[in-house]
This record gives C-alpha cells, sequence and structure tokens, in this order.
C-alpha cells in the first residue's frame, strides 16, 4: 500500500517533478531572501544557471549558521501575512533556527508525514499515541497533523507523564507510539513498574526518531515492547519529521525525494560522494515556500541507495543516522562517535541500555569515563564483567577508556521530555 502516486515513480518521473520546483525554490530564494541573493552574486549566478537537480553542486552550502546569523527571519522568502505557523529548533546553544510555514508549506509536510505512517504499516483504522513534545519542536504537531491527514485516530498525549502514557495505551488499546527511542525503553520499565506485561498490550509499532539509533538499540526495544521498531527522519530546517522513514522492510529510509532533494558529500571536503559512500547528508526543499533552503548541510552521517525496495517504492532510500559530523569525539587524537560505545553497551545481556559518557581533562591530557547500568537482576562478578566489557570497548575505539563505572540499575538519569543526553564534556569548563 501506497499513500500517493509519487512513491513508486520512475527516476525520469521523479526527475522531471525534482527538475521543476527546484527552478521555482531558485527563483523564490533569490527573489526574496536577501541571503541567498548575495551567495548567487558572489558566485556569478542567477537562477537561471540552475536548471536541474545536476545543477546543485554549483552553489555553496546553507548552514546552521547562515540561520543563526539571520536569525529570527532573515531566511525566510514569504510575508509574515503568509507565514500561519513558527517552529523553532532544539538547540540547546545560542539562538535557535526559527522556522515558518505557509498553509500550503503545512498540506505538503502533513503529506509527507501520511506517506511515512503509510510506509510504516499504519493506517486509518490505527489510533497512534503521539508523545513527542508538542509546541516550538516540530515533532509533536508534525506527526499529530500526518496522523490527521491519514484519517487514523491521533491521541496528543505528548512527552513525559510516563504513567499516563502507560495507562493510555492499556484503556485507549494504541496501536503505535511515536517517541524518541530512549523514551521508548524508559516506558517499558515504567510499564513494569505498574505490573504491566507491555508486550501484552495491542502496541504494534514505535515510531521513533529525534535521536540516533543504533540496530542493537533498536533490537532492544523490539524485544522489551514486542513491537516493530520504525526510524522516522526529519530536521526543523527542512521541515520536520517526515523527510524519510523505514518502510515495513526495515532497509533504509525511503526519503521523499520530490519534496526534498537529498545529496552525500565528504564532512572534510565538502566535495560530492558516489553512491554507497558513507558522507555528510545535504538536503534542499523543493515546496517549502515560506523557507526554501537550498544545500542545507545536515551534519548527519549516511549513505544512499537508489536501488528499488522490496516494498516496491522507488525512493531512494539512507541508512539510519547513527551519527553525527559534529558529534565526532576526539580523545588523545582518537575520533570515536557515542554510538559506537552504545554498540558495544547492547552487546552484553548483564548490562541495561543506558550508559554515559564523561570527558575532562587533568593536566592537559583527555580522560575518558564511561558509567554503564547492569540490569536489576544482576548477580554475576562486577569485576569479571568490567573487564569484557573493557576489553570490547578498547577494540571497538582503538583505546582503552581511563575509567569504566557499572552501577546499580535506574542510576543513570531517564529523559522524558526532549532528547536524552549521552555525553557529557567538562573539557574547558
Amino acid at each position: 500500500m501506497v499513500f500517493d502516486s509519487m512513491e513508486t515513480a520512475s527516476r525520469d518521473e521523479l526527475r522531471e517533478v525534482q527538475d521543476e520546483r527546484l527552478q521555482e525554490m531558485v527563483e523564490l530564494a533569490y527573489e526574496n531572501v536577501d541571503y541567498y541573493r548575495e551567495m548567487f552574486d558572489e558566485e556569478g549566478l542567477a537562477p537561471e544557471d540552475i536548471q536541474s537537480v545536476e545543477d546543485l553542486s554549483k552553489l555553496p552550502f546553507t548552514t546552521k549558521e547562515d540561520f543563526r546569523d539571520n536569525y529570527p527571519t532573515g531566511m525566510f522568502a514569504a510575508d509574515m501575512d503568509d507565514v500561519i505557523r513558527i517552529h523553532a529548533s532544539s538547540g540547546t546553544t545560542g539562538k535557535p533556527k526559527i522556522v515558518g510555514y505557509t498553509r500550503d508549506d503545512l498540506d505538503v509536510w502533513s503529506k509527507a508525514v501520511a506517506r511515512c505512517l503509510v510506509a510504516a504499516g499504519i493506517g486509518p483504522n490505527d489510533i497512534v499515541q503521539n508523545a513527542y513534545g508538542y509546541g516550538l519542536f516540530t515533532g509533536g504537531l508534525g506527526l499529530h497533523q500526518g496522523v490527521e491527514e491519514l484519517g487514523a485516530t491521533v491521541i496528543p498525549i505528548g512527552g513525559g507523564n510516563t504513567q499516563r502514557q502507560v495507562e493510555m495505551l492499556a484503556d485507549l488499546g494504541s496501536d503505535v507510539i511515536s517517541c524518541t527511542p530512549s523514551y521508548a525503553l524508559y516506558l517499558a520499565e515504567v510499564a513494569e513498574d505498574m505490573g504491566y506485561d507491555i508486550r501484552d498490550l495491542p502496541l504494534r509499532v514505535v515510531i521513533f526518531g529525534a535521536e540516533p539509533c543504533t540496530e542493537p538499540m533498536r533490537m532492544e526495544i523490539e524485544e522489551r515492547l514486542g513491537v516493530i521498531g520504525v526510524d522516522i527522519y526529519g530536521l526543523s530546517e527542512i521541515v520536520g519529521p517526515g523527510v524519510s522513514i523505514e518502510c515495513e522492510q526495515q532497509d533504509g529510509l525511503h526519503i521523499w525525494e520530490d519534496y526534498f532533494y537529498p545529496e552525500i558529500v565528504d564532512p572534510n571536503t565538502g566535495e560530492p560522494l558516489e553512491e554507497g559512500q558513507e558522507g555528510e547528508l545535504v538536503l534542499t526543499t523543493l515546496s517549502k515556500h515560506a523557507l526554501p533552503v537550498l544545500r542545507y548541510r545536515t551534519g548527519d552521517l549516511t549513505t544512499l541507495n537508489y536501488d528499488t525496495c522490496e516494498c516496491g517504492r522507488t525512493a531512494v532510500r539512507m541508512d539510519n543516522i547513527t551519527g553525527r559530523s559534529d558529534d565526532l569525539i576526539i580523545v588523545r587524537g582518537v575520533n570515536f562517535y557515542p554510538s559506537e560505545v552504545e554498540s558495544v553497551v547492547l552487546e552484553f545481556d548483564e548490562v541495561a541500555p543506558h550508559y554515559r559518557i564523561d570527558i575532562s581533562r587533568e593536566n592537559n591530557l583527555d580522560k575518558l569515563k564511561v558509567t554503564v547500568e547492569v540490569v536489576d537482576e544482576f548477580s554475576g562478578s562486577i569485576t569479571d564483567l568490567k573487564r569484557r566489557i573493557t576489553e570490547r570497548l578498547s577494540n571497538v575505539l582503538s583505546f582503552t577508556p581511563d575509567e569504566l563505572n557499572l552501577v546499580e540499575y535506574g542510576n543513570i538519569a531517564r529523559t522524558e521530555v526532549g532528547k536524552v543526553q549521552r555525553v557529557y564534556d567538562h573539557r574547558g569548563q
């Protein structure tokens, strides 16, 4: 089942739509956004020089710094009279990135999310409990309007209130819940404390996003909750959730290419990479009128696969995002991503899927401490478990953490609202 015909369009049909919409976006941006007009003029380009998505590489990138430099609405192409909703990024430092939507933009966003839901096996008869935060964060309202577009039932419960979340799952028979991956696991913990076996409830799909999720973490979610775990992707600067999602095959996230054009570039040089090579995802909006965005560097690392999926969809698939170029941690000259630590933690049945990474500096030397919870019923040797985890971390990271702490179950703080924090970098404090 598909939501509309563009999901199975041929590459030629798709390219024709992309080129036509790109020309409209370029003209709109040039005529109405000072930042883009200056960019084109500096590069000696005119809008008519960009006739196809093949021409996009002629343009410089747009970055999050460009949004902040033009705060609050300098990137808007529409008059405020035509902007009917404002959202903002969930960034924790500096000014947020302000994003706006016209009525047509909201319609496109709703359709993109509805496509996502159908791809995940959700239909009009399902009940979707939306545990993403409402407000300036795009997750809550973005998912909400997509559920309504599909014609399914949405429960706008928002983030937190975890005991009530469990009660709603049980009392209303919710088929689907949307939340962060870390919150899905916390939900299972709370349900168990309340005397529920969450696997006995009607819940069958978890749509998770807003945080990186490794394959072992997905398997943990599916096992603990008795569900299918489906990864959804989006970011405020492009639209919010709905840029891409896994279908029921769980073999990469379909990007809706008639709305968002993807590229993969080398995160260090910015040069385009060949299909199948891992690099930084760059996105261009093709149907966003309040805020057209050209070649936005997402910071997310992935690969693209243009083969037709077994589900029949032709839309390109991106791999699950497990790291960001700006999440890269450098300790004593060695580079690694938090997802590499997570992958090790989830290899061991004796530990819970909760961890934190602390980085400090003593006498001009970086120190790495990893803290991991043991499972509630752990009764083995802490010394032996610590040795085995340390050896595995050393193999994966190519260096040995300075300290590995195993703590009792429940000692690492849980997050009910927003994204979980895994890394605490104390250097420079």
